[in-house]
């Protein structure tokens, strides 16, 4: 005869197998709980690590070591190119075109050696070596357009058909953007060694003499990369030479006897008579900048 089990036997394990279920539910809840607050700690952590880093403030050595592993590579092909360019209107075609396959590998190398380091745990820094690393890039695909159009091209018309090139006129604004990018992130550095120094300062419109005198060097510097940037034109100076120009021009009385109101007009007539010269900064240093405060790189010594 089959046994059957009394009405609270019955009750008491379906009691406890209902308690089993929920206490497993609960520890796989619990788990899931658990990793989803782990995984937010460690986001949160990953957010802020990126956020310091993006704040991190820019450092003297960062400086430096960007001069010489993209910004020098990078004058150094550009002062070659000048050079070759400028002296295509004395060359037959057939020379011009082995000139220019020699840049288009030069750019190559010097491509290559910018793209060597990775600068990009500072943001200035790392899109001005990503814009310099495209602008020689671009300078590339010049030379080598041009060296295809040469032997058929008259030296005097060489010129000015390489700066009707798409490639060219990229890799200029490309090089200028990096300018920009360098001197700005070199204003940034300032700002966490004098608090005169702003850690933001854009192009104005109008820029009044007394206003520019007043400024920090570093400031000014930064402001003449801009107005470079502004005219899309490569140039063999420096932005720190155009700043002590501009000085000169104002501490001399010439802006006074011209009538002279704003930077930007100083500038343009500085430029279009070509009385900026490479080297303009060094020649002023000691007489207008002595107490200036500069980041200790090369080209400004």
């Amino acid at each position: 005869m089959e046994k059957r089990l009394p009405r609270s036997a019955m009750i008491f394990s379906l009691g406890f197998v209902f308690m089993l279920v929920c206490a497993v539910g609960a520890f796989f809840y619990g788990v899931k709980i658990g990793t989803s607050k782990t995984e937010t700690k460690y986001e949160m952590k990953e957010l802020k690590s990126a956020s310091a880093e993006n704040n991190r403030p820019y450092q003297q050595q960062d400086l430096v070591s960007f001069y010489h592993t993209v910004f020098l590579p990078y004058r150094e092909f550009q002062s070659k190119w000048d050079d070759a360019v400028s002296g295509f209107e004395l060359s037959d075609g057939g020379s011009a075109s082995s000139i220019l396959k020699d840049l288009a590998n030069l750019a190559h190398a010097k491509k290559s050696e910018a793209a060597s380091v990775d600068l990009q745990q500072s943001p200035l820094l790392g899109e001005a070596q990503n814009d310099y690393i495209r602008s020689l890039g671009q300078f590339e695909q010049a030379a080598k357009a041009a060296a295809a159009q040469a032997k058929s091209t008259s030296g005097s018309e060489l010129t000015g058909k390489i700066k009707q090139l798409d490639s060219y006129r990229l890799a200029v604004s490309q090089s200028l953007a990096a300018q920009q990018s360098y001197y700005t992130a070199m204003m940034k550095w300032g700002a966490t060694v004098d608090p005169n120094i702003p850690t933001d300062y854009a192009m104005p419109k109008v820029i009044e003499v007394k206003k520019w005198t007043s400024l920090p060097l570093i400031v000014k510097n930064k402001l003449m990369a801009d107005q470079l940037a502004s005219r899309e034109q490569l140039t063999v100076f420096y932005p720190q030479d155009l700043t002590s120009r501009i000085d000169k021009f104002i501490s001399s009385g010439q802006q006074a006897k011209l009538n002279l109101t704003t930077i930007s007009a100083i500038a343009e007539l500085l430029m279009d008579t070509e009385a900026v010269r490479s080297g303009d900064f060094a020649d002023n240093h000691t007489t207008l900048y002595k107490q200036d405060l500069l980041p200790q790189l090369p080209f400004f010594s």
